[in-house]
């Protein structure tokens, strides 16, 4: 039996999209999560809502406790956890309102504690990250999303930059040469913290901006961000319960 968490960015972590939505506290080895987690269930399956930077929206990316978050889905018994973020594109043909599936990463935080094994007192702990997306339900994103007429990339590598601060010119350039395809300041921490309690994980990145690369554009503001991504976010919700009801179909 499936049971499926769901970390939400700016405006996708609604707990409308449940059924018999309940709010629950969790507490953790690491801490508290980020907010209470909303558990209900879509399309009959089992689901937990988790608000990645709290309801009020009041962490800042460096502040969001990524461990407590997966730990906490991991204490619920979540199977798969399938993450929404917002993002900037570094490609012409990825443009405001496409979505992505993430299938590979680069990692450019700096002060995020990204890992469960601080010490090896009990053994070397290394957690393979050459596919640190889950192949499975990034097909069912993709094929889900076609049949719905959405416009998404099969697959695209994100950086995670630590900020607040949004890239400079020279760093956007840079990460474009690095084969980096979208940005965002979330991804990689989580991704890292999933493969390593073996929890399979996805994500559909949502591009709301050009970064400040595409010179010809003015460089990205937060409003301009939250602009599209509030145009959007029925978009991803439709694209979530669908997917879950494939997922569960496939399982029974």
């Amino acid at each position: 039996m499936i049971k499926i968490g769901i970390i939400g960015g700016s405006g996708l972590d609604d707990p409308d999209i449940l059924q018999e939505p309940q709010l629950v506290e969790v507490d953790t080895k690491f801490g508290q999560p980020s907010s209470a987690l909303m558990i209900g269930k879509i399309a009959g399956v089992e689901t937990v809502i988790l608000a990645r930077h709290g309801r009020r929206h009041q962490y800042s990316p460096t502040q969001v406790n990524n461990r407590a978050n997966i730990m906490a889905l991991k204490q619920l018994g979540v199977s798969h956890i399938i993450a929404t973020t917002a993002c900037g594109s570094l490609r012409a043909e990825i443009d405001r309102g496409h979505l992505v599936i993430l299938d590979q990463f680069l990692d450019f935080t700096r002060f995020r504690k990204n890992t469960f094994f601080d010490s090896f007192d009990k053994g070397i702990r290394h957690a393979s990250m050459a596919y640190p997306f889950d192949g499975v339900l990034r097909r069912t994103l993709y094929e889900v999303g076609l049949a719905l007429g959405l416009t998404l990339h099969p697959d695209g590598c994100v950086v995670t930059i630590e900020g607040p601060r949004f890239s400079t010119v020279a760093e956007s350039k840079m990460f474009r040469l690095w084969g980096a395809d979208v940005i965002n300041m979330s991804t990689a921490p989580e991704a890292m913290l999933a493969q390593e309690l073996e929890i399979p994980y996805a994500a559909v990145a949502m591009a709301t901006d050009y970064d400040c690369w595409k010179v010809d554009e003015e460089p990205v503001s937060w409003n301009e961000i939250l602009e599209v991504f509030q145009k959007n976010t029925d978009n991803v919700k439709q694209l979530l319960v669908k997917v879950i009801e494939k997922l569960n179909k496939e399982s029974e």
